[in-house]
């Protein structure tokens, strides 16, 4: 998957599309593991982006944020 930022660390997603990227947390964390970094872009252009242990658990976050009325201009 291409990446999801360019290199000055802003998301290259295109409005309606999704990316995302999983990646490994550093050891001296306290959480360990992997985790999905996600981004998409509304039709009209709005950024949704999170970070969360699975791509599910991202696109329910991005699912409550739509039905929370954000990604909506008046």
């Amino acid at each position: 998957m291409e990446k999801s930022l360019n290199t000055a660390g802003i998301s290259t997603c295109r409005t309606g599309e999704e990316k995302y990227v999983y990646f490994n947390l550093p050891p001296h964390l306290r959480r360990r593991g992997r985790c999905c970094q996600y981004d998409y872009r509304t039709e009209d252009g709005e950024l949704f982006s999170c970070v969360a242990p699975t791509l599910d658990k991202c696109r329910e976050k991005r699912d409550r944020w739509l039905q929370d009325g954000a990604g909506k201009r008046p």
